[in-house]
């Protein structure tokens, strides 16, 4: 097995405000806060040297350090609203040459569909991967499995020159909005599961990510094929979040 490489880091970013779920993110999750089951799982991803939490300066988010604390987890806090500008500070901190950016909202997070992103990223020689990008382009990939690859010198260069409120809060957009700006990259997933909804943002949605943790009696071993197949076979679990809309990337915190 090839060693991990430091300087590629991936970053959680996660916050204890949300408008549906407040405080989400430690939500318990057969035994274990949800945040740390997205942690458990994103470590096992072989291109990644580094896991870090990025949360906020906000005092509402205390119990998120405290929990990194305990778990001897990396834990950065910066701005609450500018995401961007955490993430640029975080990336800067821990001296990423490649930064994966994943949200805390996705405990089922796969770490070989990590792997399959940065592969894909390192291969092509680009700015910015991901395995979805919002409308116009197709989602092939579950919701609760995206995972954004970006070089810190374009992470750099969105941070300078990235001004709209939706582009500061969702980090990723000026480095993929405008076709020709950086060289990007869509890793599309075969067989398209484009459909399925696997993160966490309302109530419903959590209850289908408990469900199917206690399926495999709360185990982190099971991967994103396993969880399509048990959904197969139970059809019944996908009607727990059925009616979940889910938000778009220009949609930003009103309450800041």
């Amino acid at each position: 097995m090839k060693p991990r490489n430091p300087s590629v880091v991936g970053i959680i970013q996660a916050r204890m405000g949300s408008s549906r779920l407040p405080g989400k993110v430690l939500q318990d999750v057969h035994g274990k806060p949800l945040l740390i089951r997205e942690v458990i799982r994103a470590r096992r991803a072989q291109s990644l040297g580094q896991v870090i939490v990025a949360t906020t300066v906000d005092p509402e988010d205390d119990p998120i350090v405290a929990v990194c604390r305990l778990q001897g987890l990396p834990c950065f806090r910066g701005d609450p609203l500018d995401v961007l500008d955490r993430y640029y500070q975080a990336a800067q901190l821990f001296r990423a040459e490649v930064i994966v950016r994943l949200t805390g909202d996705c405990p089922l997070i796969d770490p070989q569909e990590i792997d399959r992103t940065v592969r894909a990223f390192l291969a092509a020689d680009v700015d910015f991967a991901a395995n979805r990008l919002p409308p116009p382009w197709k989602r092939t990939t579950p919701i609760g499995m995206d995972t954004e690859v970006v070089t810190f010198d374009a992470l750099a260069r969105a941070w300078r020159e990235a001004e709209a409120r939706y582009a500061r809060e969702h980090v990723m957009p000026y480095l993929y909005e405008q076709a020709g700006r950086f060289d990007t990259l869509l890793v599309d997933h075969s067989p398209d599961l484009g459909g399925y909804r696997l993160t966490v943002d309302t109530p419903e949605d959590l209850a289908l990510i408990r469900a199917i943790f206690d399926h495999f009696d709360g185990t982190d071993e099971f991967s994103l094929m396993d969880i399509i197949a048990l959904l197969q076979e139970r059809p019944e679990l996908l009607t727990l979040n059925a009616q979940v809309v889910h938000k778009g990337f220009r949609d930003t915190d009103t309450r800041f």
